[in-house]
């Protein structure tokens, strides 16, 4: 059962930063609930007021801009499944909202909802950190962006303000010379949730040599996280099948794995090798074609 709450129902952004400029302590923004309201029916939140902010125009939309992508904070993860601008500039993205939970969640969960529950194993999570994504936060004091990197802080901890509200997530458009993937470890097929994930964006020059190397890492830290060793082992290089073994090694010596139900710190740390090695060679092999 749901604890009893006040539900608050703004028709415009304004007014819903209206109602967080003066009550932010006690309000509690909800767009699909995928999350929060599982925590409600466990006993782990007890929010008084709800303010339901996933019908707000100014909060959906997805469109290209000035050279990037732009995703409202309440777009679905099932619109983001069946957006062509996502399949064409993003495809990394697609690849993991592919497997994000089951189609009665897709329907409700947000992007920006998946990315404010800061979950370590959020799947958004490592295909916008290698596409290079920031996250937009508004408020009545105005609007400020953050990288995602620096959004998730810590387990369900982010940088966003009591009365702030994520209004969108956008990332520069992807050279057409870079190849991505991403792949996930779950203990089933669909509706769960990773034991491991990584994202890999790669491109190289006329030359062979990578220009840039992005590697990113969920469910093995407290946040999902860069690696950044094994990104600096590739950059400007020639990639060999020793240098790639290396960056995967480095890459699992990045994690910052525990045990729990889903698996052990110990077999994480060498999933982690085997998907980044795997993910590099793919990746690698895809821009020769590019």
């Amino acid at each position: 059962m749901l604890p009893e709450f006040d539900l608050l129902m703004p028709q415009t952004l304004p007014e819903a930063l209206d109602v967080l400029a003066e009550r932010a302590a006690e309000v509690t923004p909800l767009a699909g609930g995928t999350g929060l309201l599982v925590d409600m029916r466990g006993g782990l939140r007890r929010p008084g007021v709800l303010m339901d902010v996933s019908r707000l125009d100014e909060l959906r939309g997805i469109r290209q801009e000035d050279g990037h992508v732009v995703v409202g904070g309440a777009v679905t993860i099932a619109e983001l499944l069946e957006e062509p601008l996502i399949a064409r500039q993003a495809a990394i993205l697609r690849q993991g909202v592919q497997v994000f939970a089951n189609p009665l969640v897709r329907n409700r969960a947000t992007l920006g909802g998946n990315l404010a529950y800061a979950s370590p194993a959020a799947d958004t999570a490592p295909p916008l950190l290698v596409l290079g994504a920031e996250v937009e936060l508004v408020s009545e004091r105005g609007s400020r962006r953050v990288p995602v990197e620096d959004f998730i802080t810590g387990v369900r901890q982010t940088t966003c303000c009591q009365d702030e509200l994520l209004a969108a997530v956008r990332w520069p458009v992807p050279s057409p010379r870079a190849a991505s993937a991403f792949r996930k470890l779950a203990l089933r097929k669909a509706d769960a949730i990773s034991v491991v994930s990584a994202a890999v964006v790669v491109e190289r020059d006329e030359h062979g040599r990578c220009g840039q190397a992005r590697i990113a890492l969920g469910a093995v830290a407290p946040t999902p996280s860069r690696a950044r060793a094994a990104e600096d082992l590739l950059r400007d290089q020639v990639p060999t099948p020793e240098t790639i073994a290396e960056a995967a090694r480095l890459a699992a010596e990045a994690t910052c794995c525990v045990d729990d139900v889903r698996a052990s710190a110990a077999y994480r740390k060498r999933v982690t090798e085997v998907l980044v090695r795997r993910l590099l060679a793919e990746t690698l092999r895809e821009t020769l074609r590019v």
